[in-house]
């Protein structure tokens, strides 16, 4: 195992084929998931409007530095298309963003 970095990711997509009932719960749940919700956490936060058309999700990865930005992507999305699944709602064309907060310049003030 090799060093460790802690990537933020912000994965993307398009609600597909939801439900009646899904529908039903995400917009009685939509102002629990506005800008004003969204984290960087292990597991996520689901962020979305109500329009269901697309969402975002915040998720914190760490994962060995060799694996590199795509890695982390990758492990991004599939936490998020297993809570997508558990919670019962139809998903597509997820991608990543991905910052590797261990490599990021801050630039301070003087």
């Amino acid at each position: 195992m090799g060093t460790q970095h802690t990537y933020r990711v912000i994965v993307r997509g398009t609600f597909d084929g939801l439900s009646e009932e899904g529908r039903a719960r995400l917009l009685a749940e939509a102002d629990a998931h506005g800008l004003s919700a969204m984290r960087f956490t292990e597991e996520g936060s689901l962020a979305y409007d109500r329009t269901l058309k697309h969402f975002s999700y915040r998720v914190v990865v760490v994962s060995d530095a060799e694996d590199g930005e795509e890695m982390a992507g990758a492990l991004a999305e599939e936490r998020v298309e297993r809570a997508l699944r558990e919670l019962g709602h139809g998903y597509k064309g997820l991608r990543s963003t991905v910052t590797d907060l261990d490599t990021m310049k801050i630039n301070y003030k003087r």
